[in-house]
């Protein structure tokens, strides 16, 4: 695999796990918190109330957790923003997450929607590679195979297949017909959106 391969997975892997957050965020029955210390409380809160812990996931001192907590400093790094950002949205409403997921998994799958560069024939057919827009509804088995991988924080390379698979299976494989052995290629991914 070239260096160039590598950094396309590595493109398509960043797509999918987007595509996965906006489709966790539109799940949310309540906003996310906004203000850094209502963040840190709510952190501090999934961290049993270490302020300790908080601070060392955070990658701050002790002293920073505790002035932001008690409202004394408002206006975070832009580190520590991104930080708080990631791990607050990471953390919120888990029970709607893990609802979302059975419920992926067990009857009703997931839609994929993307633009990306898909094909599996040959060149100068309508089944040569060229840039598509793919809207697809992904059947429960191969969500539950993509959940899976995500979160074992599988390499850019599996979920990439996984992905691929889900698509060519529910675009081009339906039913068997003779192209149970069909090879597809998936890359250059524009945008990727996932909807529960």
């Amino acid at each position: 695999m070239t260096d160039d391969d590598v950094l396309h997975a590595a493109r398509t892997r960043a797509k999918i796990l987007e595509g996965f957050a906006r489709a966790e965020r539109a799940l949310f029955t309540r906003p996310v918190p906004k203000s850094a210390r209502a963040q840190m409380k709510c952190l501090r809160t999934r961290e049993k109330g270490s302020t300790k812990s908080l601070a060392a996931r955070l990658d701050v001192s002790r002293k920073v957790a505790q002035r932001y907590l008690a409202g004394a400093s408002t206006k975070p790094n832009k580190r520590l923003q991104e930080a708080l950002v990631e791990e607050t949205e990471s953390e919120w409403q888990p029970q709607v997450r893990a609802w979302a997921r059975r419920r992926m998994v067990s009857s009703g799958g997931l839609v994929i929607s993307c633009r990306t560069y898909f094909g599996f024939g040959p060149g100068g057919t309508s089944d040569a590679g060229r840039v598509r827009d793919i809207t697809v509804a992904v059947s429960p088995a191969h969500a539950a195979a993509i959940i899976a991988a995500r979160e074992e924080g599988a390499t850019e390379i599996d979920l990439h297949e996984a992905v691929v698979e889900a698509i060519a299976d529910a675009c081009f494989r339906q039913g068997g017909g003779g192209r149970a052995g069909l090879e597809v290629k998936f890359a250059d991914v524009e945008w990727l959106n996932i909807k529960f």
